[in-house]
């Protein structure tokens, strides 16, 4: 009987780890969480925690945020890693094309969509109740607003699709993204 148990147990045991396993990597076949390659391998982009806390206004209180993340990006090639959307700057720059909206926003707060050009992220807000989505310029590190009627396609929250010809040669095809997401997003 002692022997039943003991197997009943164990057959449990692993069962239920297996299922979070699988929980997990449905996760990761959803989105990119913490760090993203390049399409081309010649960077990535990931997520860095600040060493300090930030005191934000929110819509209905006042909240510290504990361990708030920027973006980086990393150079293969040169081996150096840089802020690429950082707190620093991102909320003024945000507010400037959000109307009517009057709270702090995170870098952490968006859905990052590294589009095939190697060079221009779609954001696509997460948390918040914004109503605008944002397009941000690798190169130029410039930020707009993404308009609503583009031809990019949200399917479901975590997969887009853009569909088209990308040359007069090439056949219509689709090609779906993963977005990059904080691991603050998913907590």
């Amino acid at each position: 009987m002692k022997k039943f148990i003991i197997i009943s147990f164990y057959l449990i045991f692993i069962a239920s780890s297996t299922i979070a396993e699988n929980t997990e990597s449905s996760a990761n076949n959803l989105f990119h969480i913490g760090q993203m390659n390049s399409h081309n391998k010649n960077f990535a982009l990931f997520f860095k925690t600040r060493d300090k806390a930030i005191l934000a206004r929110g819509e209905d209180y006042n909240y510290v945020t504990d361990f708030p993340q920027d973006l980086y990006i990393y150079n293969y090639e040169t081996k150096i890693s840089s802020p690429l959307i950082s707190y620093e700057w991102f909320p003024s720059q945000a507010k400037h094309l959000l109307e009517g909206y009057d709270y702090p926003v995170f870098p952490e707060d968006f859905a990052y969509y590294l589009l095939k050009d190697n060079n221009t992220l779609v954001m696509i807000s997460a948390i918040k109740n914004i109503r605008k989505n944002f397009k941000f310029d690798i190169a130029k590190k410039k930020l707009n607003s993404y308009p609503s009627n583009g031809k990019f396609n949200f399917i479901i929250s975590s997969i887009a699709k853009n569909c088209g010809h990308s040359d007069l040669k090439e056949n219509y095809k689709c090609n779906y993204y993963k977005p990059l997401i904080s691991n603050n997003l998913i907590n």
